[in-house]
């Protein structure tokens, strides 16, 4: 999360991180996700993803983005008293700009 004196115009507010996840667009990916604690939820609901991360588990979702652009979202699942401060970002770039 991007401390809110920090955030410059246009970023968004609980949703903008400063590092993200950058793949490429067109390419079949898959997401393994698990957690260290307790049960979380990654969702990026504009990229119709949403998967459960538990604890000693590994659970995977794919994803075939096809179109460039930054895509938002959170843990979705109430976790704790940090459940509101963990934001995705994921952004889908093209192969050459991926292969830099």
């Amino acid at each position: 999360v991007i401390p809110e004196e920090l955030l410059e115009d246009g970023q968004l507010r609980l949703l903008d991180t400063d590092t993200s996840v950058v793949v490429p667009v067109d390419t079949h990916i898959r997401f393994v996700v698990t957690a260290a604690d307790v049960i979380h939820d990654f969702a990026v609901p504009s990229l119709g993803i949403k998967v459960d991360a538990a604890p000693g588990r590994l659970n995977q979702v794919s994803a075939l983005i096809q179109r460039e652009g930054v895509f938002y979202g959170q843990c979705s699942e109430l976790c704790g008293i940090q459940h509101g401060f963990m934001p995705i970002k994921i952004e889908a770039v093209s192969l050459p700009k991926f292969l830099e």
